[in-house]
């Protein structure tokens, strides 16, 4: 089993090149891996989901594990973007973050899907992450809303389960799009669905934590 690290970032031309060949990858395996599974997901599907030849994606991937490794890091990357810090108040901090998280799920609905099975299955590929970047993240992030708990900011209430909440409320509209989209008899979120989403969500968090703006 792969040890999920960070990718070296090469900006040059042919680096520029890689990056945009395996994004091409990287997408059609999405699609693949939701399809099929990682089991039933292969080089050879990907390869025409991103129509190109077979030995292409060998060339940048030695097999469909290294495919799914790099796919989890684009997903960390992007979770990484969102971070909360104590620079700003509280309802600033909370409600960006669950904006991001909102956007996230319109933006990249495929790839919160296999995060979600990876955690499903047991996150396997993940336990380097979870055990190092993410325990030193939670930490942070726990220390943060106490401060403001002690400051008079916000209710006492438990930081994880604040963080278990917005994780679970806003992934829910990727993860769970079909019953979303059913409820509200469309076929598809439209951009201001997703600002209302986001809206919404902060006005009941925000309130639910004792936040005023």
């Amino acid at each position: 089993m792969p040890i999920i690290k960070s990718k070296d970032q090469n900006t040059s031309p042919t680096g520029r090149v890689r990056k945009k060949n395996q994004s091409i990858i990287l997408k059609a395996a999405e699609q693949d891996f939701l399809a099929h599974g990682f089991k039933g997901a292969s080089i050879k599907g990907i390869a025409e989901r991103a129509g190109i030849p077979r030995a292409n994606v060998h060339y940048y991937y030695k097999n469909k594990e290294a495919i799914y490794s790099d796919i989890l890091l684009e997903i960390l990357s992007l979770w990484d973007s969102s971070i909360i810090t104590s620079t700003e108040e509280p309802a600033k901090v909370l409600g960006d973050y669950i904006l991001a998280k909102v956007m996230y799920s319109k933006t990249n609905p495929e790839a919160s899907r296999i995060f979600a099975s990876e955690f499903i299955h047991g996150a396997p590929r993940l336990q380097h992450y979870l055990q190092t970047s993410f325990k030193t993240w939670i930490d942070e992030v726990k220390t943060t809303i106490e401060g403001w708990i002690k400051l008079g900011k916000m209710d006492d209430i438990d930081p994880l389960y604040l963080l278990f909440t917005i994780w679970g409320a806003t992934q829910h509209y990727a993860d769970f799009s079909p019953q979303v989209t059913a409820a509200m008899n469309k076929d598809k979120l439209t951009n201001e669905d997703f600002e209302q989403v986001a809206k919404t969500l902060t006005q009941i968090i925000l309130k639910g934590c004792g936040i005023t703006k």
